[in-house]
């Protein structure tokens, strides 16, 4: 058998699919509303924790002073945000279980 390289979004809906019960338009209507919840709450600022799972914040990281590859050149890099996703306790465990 194959091994995956990874699940997509496209994966992700004909599982919910699936398993809901649902059709593909109706899945792809919910997967596409709980990633976009995610990301409007995490535009806002606000964390978004999902027990059992993780979650997700908005990291700060500041202005500094970078390299442009090609001609070595010093070049401001303005501050931006960044999404940062830490894994909850429960799946940690879930993932490490059975490991040697």
């Amino acid at each position: 058998m194959a091994e995956r390289e990874g699940m997509t979004k496209a994966d992700l809906v004909e599982e919910v699919a699936r398993v809901a019960q649902l059709s593909k338009k109706q899945a792809e209507q919910v997967v596409n509303t709980f990633f976009d919840t995610i990301v409007d709450s995490l535009r806002d600022g606000e964390k978004v924790e999902l027990r059992g799972f993780g979650s997700f914040r908005i990291r700060q990281r500041g202005a500094r002073i970078g390299r442009n590859p090609k001609t070595g050149e010093r070049v401001a890099v303005p501050p931006k945000r960044i999404p940062y996703f830490k894994p909850g306790k429960e799946l940690r465990a879930t993932i490490n279980a059975g490991e040697p």
